[in-house]
């Protein structure tokens, strides 16, 4: 596996493991949730972030991060390359190119990547009852280098 800095030509394929994944692990949401959520990824979503693709050794692309400075706005892995240490890999990679402390906002109901991210080293450090655009899915924020909660 490797990580390569993401580009447009890679939109079409990171919207697509973005669907794949969220359809295998956000259990929370219906499939008009996801319908409703998918053109705000498509329309832009990706373009503004800070993109890390992840490819296996053939190329295909398994993952990807996006980054806004030092907090994590998205990690997703297409569901086949789950549980291969693809997201540690991104996440190691992400400390690598900020040099500090990361900070990531985690769907509560969605307690895979919750144990993932504490895994990696973050902790808990609020929560709001709903996602950044007023929908009713709570969020964690979750930060490294915190101890205690």
């Amino acid at each position: 596996m490797r990580i390569r800095e993401g580009s447009s030509s890679d939109h079409d394929a990171l919207v697509d493991i973005w669907l794949r994944s969220v359809r295998a692990t956000h259990t929370f949401l219906t499939e008009d949730d996801i319908q409703e959520l998918l053109p705000l990824v498509r329309g832009g979503a990706l373009a503004e972030l800070e993109l890390w693709v992840l490819e296996d050794d053939g190329g295909t692309l398994a993952g990807f991060m996006g980054l806004e400075g030092a907090t994590v706005e998205a990690l997703f892995i297409a569901p086949e390359f789950l549980r291969r240490g693809g997201g540690r890999m991104l996440i190691d990679h992400a400390r690598r190119l900020k040099g500090g402390p990361l900070r990531v906002d985690v769907n509560e109901q969605n307690p895979e990547a919750v144990r993932f991210y504490e895994r990696c080293g973050f902790t808990v450090v609020g929560r709001s009852d709903v996602d950044s655009a007023g929908r009713p899915f709570p969020l964690l924020h979750m930060r490294e280098g915190v101890h205690g909660g």
